[in-house]
């Protein structure tokens, strides 16, 4: 089956977070919490947590960062014991890993202001746009492989090679180590809102540790040999002194790079693979669409940005409220742990008419929260979108229709925060 409509409301006594069921199709509860209980209170891993989930009050949230603040501790990962804490922090010293520190995602302004200013002058419109060709020579590629056989597995014929090519391209990362880069990915984001057990966290942090030496040594390599690539413009990347004279001027240490390159790894990568996937369920479902788009190819940029709102595969990121607040007539005491639930917002019918509707010429379509707002706004959002685009534009030329198999089962990956099918069977006609 696909995906739930979301004609009747579920009851939220016995809901769970974790539940693979509930993972299944959230967007039934979401609609719940957003009519009965905008604020939710529930937990995990027995850690209180409040799920907010409409519109205008993740908006709010998201701007208040004195209030809310993104300096939550554990980053986008989800709370750990105090045993396993230590557990992980004396991995780290005996296997020489860095600290983990915040940076852009994980510390708030002014202190996050220069991280972005730094990021910002290393991830340039530039650097973006040079590796359109890069990216569309990727994409026809794959497509080449598989497009006259009928039918594809999507997700591990096109979108996990297509987004870890791209963003291992903007990185320098050599071909030869592309299988080792997507494992490192996997490690980054097992902890991402799925509940694993302590020696798969253990596990994964030590293929973390495994990557921070692999790119401390290309960071140092830069530095004595520079590049033109975003590495080099990392380790080179200064404050403008005469445009900012309120921050630092200091260079990023090797714990800031590292930090951003892995936030850059699952923000190019991860979250690329479960909206590519998305894209063509969705189109799948609603073949009017598909005919639409190659009819009109100038319909791409539409088309892409209505499935980055009803898919929002970063479905929230955790806040903590530093001081008593009052969100939707509920009071957040301070130290209250919350995620701010985009996923939910983006489908909140008071900003978005018809919300569990795919409709690429609905007039609201770029008010959507997927990538975020104000000081926290995804940097990758222009490298996400291009690498859609692309994809989308390489895939209508080259496929005259197609439907989704009936041997589909549509299982999502059992995460709360970054939702994506495991896998997507299509027949396919070629153009």
């Amino acid at each position: 089956m696909t995906e739930t409509r979301i004609d009747d409301a579920v009851g939220l006594d016995d809901f769970q977070l974790l539940d693979p069921g509930v993972q299944q199709c959230p967007h039934l509860y979401y609609a719940s919490m957003r009519e009965d209980t905008p604020v939710f209170a529930t937990e995990v891993g027995g850690t209180p947590i409040l799920l907010v989930t409409r519109y205008q009050d993740v908006l709010d949230i998201i701007r208040d960062t004195e209030t809310f603040s993104s300096n939550t501790g554990s980053g986008t990962s989800m709370p750990v014991q105090p045993e396993l804490a230590e557990e992980i922090r004396k991995l780290y010293r005996t296997e020489g890993g860095y600290e983990r520190v915040g940076t852009m995602l994980t510390i708030d302004p002014p202190e996050q202001t220069r991280y972005r200013k730094l990021v910002s002058r290393s991830f340039t419109v530039r650097a973006v746009s040079d590796l359109e060709p890069a990216i569309r020579e990727v994409a026809g590629g794959l497509i080449a492989r598989w497009v006259n056989d009928g039918n594809v597995e999507f997700v591990r014929a096109f979108a996990v090679p297509l987004p870890v090519a791209t963003i291992a391209r903007a990185l320098n990362v050599p071909d030869d180590r592309l299988a080792d880069f997507k494992r490192w990915s996997d490690d980054h984001i097992a902890a991402i809102g799925t509940n694993i057990s302590d020696e798969e966290r253990l596990a994964a942090e030590r293929g973390i540790i495994e990557f921070q030496h692999y790119f401390a040594e290309q960071l140092e390599q830069r530095r004595a040999t520079p590049e033109d690539d975003i590495l080099t413009n990392l380790v080179n990347s200064r404050i403008d002194k005469d445009e900012d004279p309120d921050l630092p001027d200091q260079p990023l240490d090797m714990p800031e790079m590292l930090s951003i390159i892995a936030q850059l790894v699952v923000a190019g990568n991860e979250t690329t693979t479960k909206t590519l996937t998305e894209m063509m369920r969705l189109l799948g479902e609603n073949p009017n669409q598909w005919s639409m788009l190659r009819e009109d190819p100038e319909r791409v940029d539409r088309v892409v940005e209505e499935t980055i709102r009803m898919t929002t595969p970063t479905q929230g990121m955790w806040r903590y409220a530093t001081r008593d607040a009052n969100i939707a007539g509920t009071e957040i005491p301070a130290g209250s742990r919350m995620v701010v639930m985009f996923a939910s917002a983006n489908r909140d019918e008071s900003a978005f008419p018809d919300g569990d509707t795919f409709d690429p010429d609905r007039p609201d379509l770029f008010t959507h929260l997927a990538f975020g707002k104000g000081a926290h706004y995804c940097l990758g959002a222009s490298l996400a979108r291009l690498e859609l685009r692309i994809a989308l534009e390489e895939l209508a030329a080259r496929i005259d229709s197609f439907r989704l198999a009936d041997t589909n089962s549509f299982d999502y990956h059992p995460s709360f925060l970054l939702r994506g099918l495991k896998r997507l069977d299509l027949e396919i006609e070629p153009a």
